[in-house]
């Protein structure tokens, strides 16, 4: 398995691709900017002008249950927003 593991289709990574032609993915958190990069034009044949990542912590979360409060955590991410030129775009739902 790649670095990529899935796209994030948000109503505001939508509007991101639509105005700036960015795209974001939730990527392995020991991948590297190159790797994303080198990934994402394989994966989808386009040109990568660049890309920013982002390191996301997990949340506390807690919920009252008969039995008491049960408390957790959210998983840890790491995202990457991908820039491409103007031209050139991903299609996510192609392939449907």
């Amino acid at each position: 398995m790649g670095v990529i593991f899935k796209p994030i289709i948000t109503e505001k990574m939508t509007d991101k691709g639509e105005k700036l032609n960015q795209f974001g993915f939730i990527v392995d958190k020991t991948a590297n900017k190159i790797q994303i990069k080198s990934e994402v034009e394989d994966l989808y044949g386009v040109q990568v002008l660049s890309v920013n990542t982002m390191n996301y912590s997990g949340k506390r979360k807690s919920r009252n249950t008969k039995s008491g409060v049960i408390s957790g955590k959210t998983k840890a991410f790491k995202k990457a927003i991908v820039t491409l030129p103007e031209g050139e775009s991903i299609d996510f739902f192609s392939n449907i």
